[in-house]
């Protein structure tokens, strides 16, 4: 395995790490630090990548400096190390939609979240990031999403999915990656919920989609979340 570190936009870094073993041309564990007054971490990485994780972002702020932990839904690849932040950052809290404190953080993290109501706004000094509420999308009961206000970053998580070791950032087409994802692995809960999120996050207008899973994107991405809505709509349909 590798990790490393890119500036996908001002001061937000992903940490990637691609396992060889999975998939047929491997597959990338990301992870993004927003360098704010108040940093925040979105993804943690499992247990076993911490040292890879914290390495990656002690090179950019101390580690007991972080002050927010995030991620997408409760799964080992999302925040399996969450405790060992919380150990090495002694001011650091993890912060998640209300739904997922109340059935699994509030249990599993060794200090008590803080809740976000859908749409709330994180100040974290000189940056604002938003959170909102996106169930069973691309799966999970208590899936969520972050936006960046500042620089347009959405946080998406599982959405666009792809498999191999592409470039940090990238303007290709990635609609048939992603479709070619969902055909290997199935990770996406297949009902109106999923379209319909994707058309919702499209309405913010991002300018760069910062994925969990693969490069992530500077092209159009009010058209890509558009055209994975499609994409999910005629699976439906069939």
């Amino acid at each position: 395995m590798h990790t490393h570190t890119d500036e996908i936009a001002e001061r937000i870094y992903r940490i990637s790490t691609c396992v060889p073993e999975i998939g047929p041309d491997g597959f990338t564990f990301n992870q993004f630090f927003v360098d704010a007054e108040e940093p925040l971490l979105f993804h943690t990485g499992m247990r076993g990548l911490f040292p890879l994780v914290s390495e990656a972002v002690a090179r950019i702020r101390p580690v007991e400096q972080l002050r927010w932990i995030a991620f997408g839904h409760v799964e080992a690849d999302e925040c399996g190390a969450m405790n060992s932040f919380l150990a090495a950052a002694p001011r650091a809290q993890v912060a998640h939609g209300e739904l997922g404190c109340m059935v699994s953080i509030d249990d599993l993290a060794d200090r008590a979240p803080r809740r976000l109501a859908d749409g709330e706004v994180m100040d974290l000094g000189d940056r604002r990031v938003q959170h909102f509420d996106t169930p069973h999308a691309p799966h999970n009961w208590e899936a969520r999403v972050l936006y960046e206000q500042t620089t347009g970053v959405l946080f998406c998580g599982d959405l666009m999915t792809q498999l191999g070791d592409g470039p940090a950032l990238t303007a290709a087409d990635l609609i048939g990656p992603a479709e070619a994802a969902e055909d290997l692995f199935h990770a996406t809960s297949l009902g109106p919920a999923v379209p319909a999120t994707l058309r919702r996050l499209a309405r913010l207008r991002p300018t760069t989609l910062a994925i969990m899973h693969g490069s992530s994107y500077s092209g159009d991405c009010a058209t890509a979340l558009t055209d994975l809505a499609d994409v999910y709509d005629n699976r439906l349909s069939a």
